[in-house]
């Protein structure tokens, strides 16, 4: 992401008078980051964006000395560039989101956006083949989004953490029908059709609908007319985000199993030099296009109960409640357990002691599977 034009986003949108809700201003907190070194300096820095610890109550800190506070994205963690100058009155307005669902079927390959989205998780649909939502940022330019596909039930209760406007082509019977009752920001090819493009001659149908960030941004100021849209009704959680520290000790790797065959098999590959993993698809050299990298700074696989519910193998995966998980970061494999205690509520992971995680700042991948002996640490 262009940070500096983030940050001036940012503060075009708090010009405007555009603002957090009240649940967002209870979050707001100061988070104390201590830099080591060799000259042992020491500071406090001010985050505009991380979930408070306590019951409701802001906690304020007293320093004075504008030029040591640290502003991060609200989505991704990443520090945005303080030149110094007067402080915000208060927090910052949040960015929309936009959920796109992408196929993953080896007849879409390559896929094109995956590698942009700031958080994108990997489900399974019929036949066991996984499917993404990808998740991006108001603030992002992304040039082509897809192949995008249908929606499914268990998609909408990730993208509601956000409140995100929903890209889809068509959909399940359940899906559609849960789109009318949950009110979401409904984005759907089929009635919506100026806000997707079909690349033809290259690419067939069903794999051939795209976007992009230029016609999702405009397919959201009519929403915002549609649906009403006003002040506070954006509104989502936010994870509590650190800058990265590499593990001292021997880096994890790891391999997915996804299915019986080894077409949807992958492998997430540590970069020790990025901190961070790529992911590779066992099957192909050309998973997205252009030879682009996935690349996460975050890499969590959640086990949950999957249920197939009809005869056409449509599935139900338990989105709510919580389940094990293992959570890779900094080369570490963390046993975690996963938590959502409703479709609104953002999906957090908490270690043995039963503290929520803290995120590294950058990009997540959530891989979902019914099992976590798929997963192989090496």
């Amino acid at each position: 992401m262009d940070i500096k034009r983030i940050q001036k986003l940012f503060f075009e949108r708090k010009a405007a008078g555009m603002k957090w809700s009240k649940q967002h201003k209870r979050e707001l907190t100061v988070a104390a980051v201590a830099i080591a070194s060799l000259f042992v300096v020491a500071f406090v820095a001010y985050s505009l964006f991380a979930p408070s610890n306590d019951d409701g109550g802001n906690q304020v800190d007293n320093q004075t000395d504008t030029s040591t506070l640290v502003f991060r994205h609200p989505l991704t963690g990443q520090i945005l560039d303080w030149t110094g100058g007067a402080v915000p009155n208060g927090p910052m307005a949040l960015p929309f989101v936009y959920g796109v669902m992408i196929e993953n079927s080896a007849e879409a390959w390559p896929l094109v956006g995956l590698d942009q989205a700031f958080l994108v998780i990997e489900a399974p649909v019929e036949a066991n083949i996984p499917r993404f939502i990808a998740f991006f940022s108001d603030d992002q330019d992304v040039d082509k989004i897809g192949p995008v596909r249908s929606a499914r039930p268990y998609y909408l209760d990730w993208n509601a953490e956000f409140n995100a406007v929903y890209g889809h082509v068509g959909g399940s019977p359940e899906a559609l029908d849960l789109l009318r009752s949950y009110g979401t920001y409904d984005l759907n090819e089929f009635y919506q059709g100026e806000y997707f493009y079909r690349q033809n001659g290259t690419r067939y149908a069903p794999h051939n609908v795209y976007t992009n960030s230029e016609e999702l941004t405009q397919a959201t100021e009519e929403l915002i007319k549609v649906y009403e849209i006003v002040e506070g009704d954006i509104d989502y959680g936010v994870w509590t985000f650190a800058d990265d520290k590499p593990t001292t000790g021997t880096p994890i790797s790891f391999d997915l199993d996804w299915s019986e065959g080894a077409t949807y098999d992958i492998a997430w590959e540590y970069d020790v030099t990025k901190n961070a993993y790529v992911r590779n698809q066992k099957a192909t050299s050309y998973f997205l296009e252009n030879n682009a990298d996935a690349i996460a700074n975050n890499v969590v696989v959640i086990e949950t109960t999957v249920t197939v519910v009809d005869a056409m193998g449509r599935r139900h995966l338990r989105t709510i409640g919580e389940g094990n998980a293992i959570l890779f970061q900094n080369g570490n494999a963390i046993d975690a357990t996963w938590k959502k205690s409703s479709k609104a509520d953002r999906l957090r992971f908490y270690d043995a002691n039963g503290d929520e995680i803290t995120m590294n700042a950058g990009t997540t991948w959530i891989e979902v599977v019914d099992d976590l002996g798929k997963v192989t640490r090496r």
